[in-house]
């Protein structure tokens, strides 16, 4: 039986990388704590199992030290204007598989005769907010009227991912890296990103988080397309970030969602704060969070009464929000963007791609769940 010679600081850089409990981890692997004293080393097929268990890539075990990993794209998260810690692998599996998605379909689009979006880059930081807004609502056709008609604001949300799919920017929210329903994102980590490109835009939403908060990670990774800027983002209805990027992003998206001069016209500012968030709610079809953060902007609502309403409301939400359910391959369709997956599934019937390769950017393991989501987007196969 042969044996791999693996540096034991490799070993115990990948344990805390993974973010597992070591206990949970050497229950699996019970020589473990021999291989990290470098007592003993690993066969490779116990180096390939651990590397799987740890989703660390088995070559980083081979090296001489362990690597400086960064995010691929421009990284605006902090914690009290600090830099965040080294990312997740959750989260950089997750922006690699969506790098690999907008590379493939900036290709298709490319042989499909496709024309630049004239919007990805058409505006610059620090341009006027409300404008930038007006500008966006108008291309995406989602305007308050538009939304008057829609019964809730978890509709509206759908709506307004609809309309950015229709645009032309690949949308995709999910919870988890890939379809792996064991590995869950953590909204405290990252709460979306944007990877900015004419031919193929594309804007990732966490989906561990609360719907009330991707309604404005949205918006704001939006804000991003439109100045054609790739970011990480941890934007927040409730943060005042300390970065000039994402502050502008912020008012961008506040003001995208709930302009603030039709709101003060709107604004009952004697009412009770739970009805009036209630009704407020209903005339712009956005969370109660957002319209708490506009109550805040709009001088209604002073910092210390601001937040511990914010609080509250978000435990609130929490507790009345529904878990799990629905159509599978509606959710797929979410996850992946539905014109991604509608053009994935067409160029792999035409024989353009192979099979292999549209299972694996779907994150599918079986032929009979890549049929049934050809037949849920309406695509002959």
């Amino acid at each position: 039986m042969t044996h791999v010679s693996i540096r034991p600081e490799l070993l115990r850089w990948a344990c805390v990388r993974s973010g597992f409990d070591p206990i949970q981890l050497e229950d699996r692997f019970p020589q473990l704590a021999a291989w990290q004293r470098g007592e003993k080393q690993p066969t490779l097929k116990q180096l390939e199992a651990f590397a799987k268990a740890t989703h660390t890539p088995i070559g980083y075990l081979f090296l001489p030290e362990p690597p400086q990993e960064r995010v691929p794209i421009p990284d605006f998260r902090t914690i009290a204007d600090e830099a965040v810690g080294p990312p997740s692998p959750d989260l950089l599996d997750t922006l690699y598989l969506c790098q690999q998605r907008q590379e493939w379909y900036r290709e298709f689009v490319h042989l499909e005769g496709g024309r630049t979006l004239p919007f990805v880059g058409s505006k610059r930081l620090g341009d006027n907010e409300v404008k930038v807004a007006q500008d966006m609502r108008k291309l995406l056709g989602f305007d308050l009227e538009a939304r008057r008609e829609l019964p809730t604001w978890t509709d509206a949300l759908r709506r307004f991912i609809g309309q950015a799919d229709s645009a032309g920017v690949l949308v995709m929210v999910s919870g988890v890296v890939g379809s792996n329903n064991r590995r869950k994102l953590d909204p405290q980590e990252f709460r979306g990103f944007a990877l900015a490109d004419e031919l193929a835009p594309l804007v990732f939403i966490n989906g561990a988080d609360t719907k009330a908060a991707q309604m404005f990670t949205l918006a704001h990774e939006l804000a991003h397309i439109w100045i054609g800027q790739s970011a990480l983002s941890d934007a927040g209805v409730s943060t005042l970030p300390g970065r000039t990027t994402e502050r502008w992003c912020n008012w961008v998206a506040a003001e995208f969602l709930v302009p603030m001069e039709r709101f003060k016209q709107e604004l009952d500012r004697k009412a009770e704060l739970r009805s009036e968030l209630d009704r407020l709610t209903k005339r712009f079809k956005v969370s109660t969070l957002v319209i708490l953060g506009r109550m805040h902007d709009a001088g209604v609502l002073d910092a210390k009464r601001y937040w511990a309403a914010y609080q509250q409301e978000l435990q609130r939400l929490k507790q009345v929000a529904k878990s799990g359910g629905g159509d599978f391959y509606l959710t797929l369709g979410a996850r992946v963007s539905k014109r991604f997956a509608r053009a994935l599934v067409i160029s792999t019937m035409e024989g353009r791609s192979s099979f292999s390769e549209a299972l694996r950017l779907l994150s599918f393991r079986k032929m009979s769940t890549f049929d049934q989501l050809g037949h849920s987007l309406g695509v002959v196969l």
